[in-house]
């Protein structure tokens, strides 16, 4: 490919409309309606018996774990649906019978494809042959796994220093794959290792790292049931995190109380109807939350000082609402946190968060009596300039009332992907850890680099500015998934390599670097065999537990090859065979990868034996109230900044959202009928009065903008969709609305992008016509 050739490939896909449908909402979580949608998915994408026998496996202990979100099975789990109908829906997405190889793509040039929607480059089906993109090609051909490992060494070896590749990680691969992702990028030379945990949970990483010593959360699941307040904030469990509800059931039964935080009221926290049960699904279900706080976007921390602040003035007449001798023993920073809570004006932090007095003070009295206490968050918290200040001011509620290391209580953050935790815990990490170093050298006897690499943001930074030569995806779709679409976009043109270890086709194998290469693997639910040896895989939870997961279905083709299997052959064939880890052993027998785990990674002993069954919890400093770690060996209560926006007249605040039909950037279906919208996704959600106000009318076509910088960027032909959401906040679906996320503006410490707090202005179109169904 010249210097000149670029190919004409869309970023965002189709624009046009798909006749829309708005209807009523469905209020009722789950239920019969939910096991009707996830039955429908699985018999469409894999068949009746494909689909039953898939799913009586799925979240067994002898069987292989969701490929969806991290939520942990529970020991007295279902044999016949431990699953949800998100959880079916990846698993029919994963195991379909459409599969697309070098025929298609003959068929279709990359700029074509790229012009389809994400939706529809999804049901392409699973990818099943090696595949490479070639310098002034425009389509994929078929390519040896042995060509493919040669190419990708060659471009390897031609880089001038190992800094000018990047190793990029989703959070759907197994352990023994990131450990060896990871330790590969070591033996390399480089801490490159961004990974979606940057765009996600890193905030929820820094803020309990400084405030408790350990970036997870400190709840087994056991401890929602005995919870007597559960509070959720700036999160959707009947969508993102359905088999969530079974657990809030579980205390709502034992007298417990919910409290939601969110600026939309979802379904899923007003009823569950709980198919598992005749009660679900013949009878009203489960009223869930018991106070829904509308807050204004990203104004969760006046609401917090607000609570906390009335709190300890009943606390000045009752000493017994704060934990006092918690406080004494394992905390510091009281005095100064009260001398700084007593600063803020009560009207002024209700009036920023937008909901009624009378509702918070229900919370504070809901609060008053209990110390068993769970905060439970997603991206609703994470996604903001001040994201880790959000996550803090939460734990400080946990401190002052004594919720930790004890039955019922805790932090719990909900992490959106199957493996993400994990990822991080066997290494996959951009900073440096000296005592991680240490272990690889003593035990894989090479020098790891002891220099910083690059974070997603510092990685899409580096690939614009020409630094980056190779970019690899350890599954994901990372253009979509990033902030700042068009310049994401730009950044992964600029490589010379891009490779994509992945099960199906999604935009980043169409927007890439000049040479690009599609290495199919297997998926979650597949046999994983070499010789006939079976193999499996370790998972951890979104609770710290490492569990195995072992597929049962036929893989996809006799071509596509195993994570692990894949990154160890690439390394052996950069590697040449002369290094001190035998990668291709690694290759091939998982048993020697999981026996480095346990000797490199904190906290993991005897994987392979020990995760079988239930599986093993790994160390948990705040289950054992242990804080040594940290200034002056005590858990940190933090003084925490109010979010300052500075929105102009004519400027809304946006949050982006998923739909009912996606998980993260897969799009499984066109509807979102807990918001009663169907067959569209190009909307946004605006309160009434707004709408009235700038002259909108339901359905109008409106482009939206952002400004930063100085820079406007634009997502546009969405539909008004009237909804109740507090004034002057807007919603609206990603990634489609992922363009007008600067790439540069992100939380604090934690570099999350501001995802759910973006500025925007709306603008009406004249020109387009909407049809409806």
């Amino acid at each position: 490919m010249s210097d000149s050739f670029k190919r004409n490939v869309s970023i965002t896909g189709a624009e046009e409309f798909t006749n829309i449908k708005l209807g009523p909402r469905v209020t009722d979580a789950a239920g019969m309606l939910g096991v009707k949608e996830a039955l429908k998915h699985g018999f469409k994408e894999m068949g009746v018996l494909r689909s039953m026998g898939a799913l009586l496996k799925m979240n067994q202990k002898d069987g292989f774990d969701c490929p969806s979100c991290a939520w942990p099975d529970p020991e007295d789990r279902s044999p016949v649906a431990e699953y949800c109908e998100n959880g079916a829906k990846a698993l029919a997405d994963e195991a379909t019978t459409s599969h697309v190889g070098s025929t298609m793509f003959a068929k279709w040039t990359v700029e074509e494809l790229s012009h389809l929607s994400d939706y529809e480059l999804n049901k392409f089906g699973r990818l099943v042959e090696p595949l490479v993109l070639r310098p002034g090609s425009l389509h994929y051909e078929p390519i040896t796994w042995q060509e493919a490992y040669g190419l990708i060494a060659k471009h390897l070896h031609k880089m001038d220093n190992p800094n000018e590749a990047i190793f990029y990680t989703s959070g759907r691969s197994s352990n023994e794959a990131a450990f060896t992702y990871g330790m590969f990028a070591r033996a390399l030379g480089t801490n490159n290792m961004p990974d979606c945990s940057n765009m996600c949970h890193e905030s929820s990483g820094v803020a309990l790292g400084e405030t408790l010593g350990i970036g997870k959360g400190s709840t087994v699941l056991e401890d929602l049931y005995e919870a007597e307040v559960i509070i959720i904030a700036g999160q959707n469990p009947g969508t993102n995190h359905p088999r969530m509800m079974s657990a809030l059931e579980k205390c709502k039964k034992n007298g417990g109380k919910i409290i939601s935080i969110n600026p939309l009221e979802e379904p899923g926290l007003v009823n569950f109807k709980n198919p598992q049960h005749l009660s679900g699904t013949l009878g009203s279900g489960v009223q869930m939350a018991d106070l829904h706080l509308p807050v204004n976007i990203n104004q969760d921390i006046p609401l917090m000082k607000l609570i906390l602040k009335k709190l300890a003035t009943l606390d000045t007449i009752d000493r017994s609402v704060f934990d006092h001798e918690f406080i004494e023993k394992y905390t510091t920073g009281y005095d100064a946190f009260l001398e700084d809570l007593a600063r803020y004006d009560e009207g002024d932090l209700l009036r920023r968060a937008g909901v009624q007095e009378s509702d918070v003070n229900k919370a504070v009295a809901m609060l008053r009596k209990s110390n068993r206490i769970i905060v439970c968050w997603a991206m609703g918290l994470t996604q903001h300039k001040n994201g880790v200040e959000n996550i803090r001011e939460f734990v400080n509620l946990l401190l002052l009332k004594g919720a930790l290391g004890k039955p019922g209580a805790g932090t719990c953050p909900v992490r959106g992907h199957s493996n993400v935790q994990g990822d991080r815990s066997v290494g996959i990490q951009h900073f440096v850890d000296e005592e991680l170093n240490e272990r690889i050298k003593k035990h894989l006897q090479f020098d790891p680099p002891t220099k910083r690499g690059v974070d997603v943001v510092e990685a899409m930074e580096a690939m614009h500015n020409g630094k980056t030569k190779v970019f690899m995806c350890l599954g994901g779709n990372f253009l979509m998934a990033a902030s700042d679409t068009q310049y994401t976009a730009e950044a992964l043109q600029n490589c010379e390599l891009t490779v994509q270890i992945s099960t199906k086709l999604n935009r980043t194998h169409l927007v890439t670097g000049k040479t690009a290469l599609i290495l199919p693997t297997i998926g979650r639910s597949e046999k994983d065999e070499i010789d006939g040896t079976k193999r499996y895989f370790t998972v951890e939870n979104s609770m710290g537990k490492v569990s195995q997961s072992k597929g049962i279905l036929k893989p996809a083709s006799d071509q596509v090859r195993s994570e692990p299997q894949i990154i160890a052959e690439m390394a052996d064939a950069y590697f040449g065979g002369n290094h001190s880890v035998d990668w291709k052993a690694w290759s091939r027998d998982y048993d020697i990868i999981r026996d480095h785990i346990d000797k490199v990674a904190k906290g993991f002993e005897e994987t392979s034996k020990r995760s079988e069954g239930h599986g093993y919890y790994l160390p948990n400093n705040v289950r054992n109230l242990d804080f040594s770690m940290l200034p002056g060996g005590k858990a940190q209560i933090t003084i925490n900044k109010l979010p300052d926006h500075r929105l102009a007249e004519d400027e809304f605040m946006l949050m982006t959202i998923r739909s009912h039909d996606q998980f993260n950037t897969t799009i499984y279906g066109l509807d979102d009928r807990y918001r009663g919208v169907y067959n569209e996704r190009r909307v946004l959600f605006m309160n009434k009065k707004d709408m009235q106000e700038l002259k909108l009318q339901k359905l109008d076509v409106i482009d939206i903008t952002s400004e930063y910088d100085g820079k406007i960027r634009t997502a546009h032909k969405f539909l008004m969709v009237p909804y109740d959401i507090p004034r002057g906040n807007v919603a609206a679906y990603f990634p489609e609305t992922n363009v007008l996320v600067p790439y540069n503006h992100f939380a604090e410490r934690s570099q999350t992008p501001i995802s759910k707090s973006v500025r925007v202005r709306i603008h009406k179109r004249q020109d387009a016509i909407v049809e409806t169904a």
